[in-house]
């Protein structure tokens, strides 16, 4: 969709921009088309997530910002539920323990407010998921090395494809836009798909074969 729209008034006609809303929503439609792509990833990881979770592992969430709400929404949605009653799992968003957050800012630096809780909660076969619009934020970086030097698996959600996380983490739904908004709102979408794949894993039970699709 184009950002501008023809005025009609005769031969003389102008371009004007569209209203800010409405070129908002048409920044989100390439994104969204190519989300579609990204499906059976983000379906691989909610049935990768709920083994882990049966099991007694847990899910580690990290991000900044508008990035860190979206990290405790989707722990939220895994400690309370996202729509199925289910038994509640041990999920932590690491930028919500403000305590620890802010001792570890003072005591070490910014960088190892999510690396040292890493290395405190997380295990062997745990879940890291990983948030930055960017890819480039140093402490979410050393949170994805803390995760992998303990034996986790990382995930990350980022911006445009080719930043730091996306080529540090060991799976990434990488965001092709230049508008951090739009980017925030996919990687939303994105959490819910996955929290849709935990629920549907655990409603159809171990064994259950899925069709294999090849991701791009």
């Amino acid at each position: 969709m184009s950002a501008v729209a023809r005025r009609h008034g005769g031969a003389g006609s102008e371009r004007v921009p569209l209203p800010a809303g409405r070129r908002h929503l048409a920044e989100l439609e390439r994104p969204l088309r190519e989300l579609r792509r990204h499906a059976p990833r983000l379906e691989r990881w909610g049935r990768q997530l709920a083994d882990v979770l049966v099991g007694g592992g847990r899910l580690l969430t990290a991000g900044n910002g508008g990035s860190a709400a979206e990290a405790q929404h989707l722990a939220a949605e895994l400690v309370g539920r996202y729509r199925d009653d289910r038994a509640p799992f041990s999920a932590i968003a690491l930028c919500a323990e403000s305590a620890s957050v802010t001792a570890i800012g003072n005591d070490y630096g910014a960088d190892e407010v999510f690396a040292r809780q890493v290395r405190a909660h997380g295990g062997p076969g745990d879940v890291l998921i990983a948030l930055s619009t960017s890819g480039c934020s140093p402490n979410v970086l050393a949170a994805v090395d803390a995760a992998a030097a303990t034996g986790m698996v990382t995930w990350a959600l980022t911006g445009a494809p080719g930043n730091p996380l996306a080529l540090r983490a060991d799976d990434c739904l990488a965001v092709d836009s230049p508008h951090t908004a739009t980017v925030q709102e996919i990687h939303l979408i994105a959490i819910h798909l996955v929290c849709a794949a935990v629920d549907e894993a655990l409603a159809l039970g171990p064994g259950t074969r899925f069709p294999k699709v090849t991701v791009a």
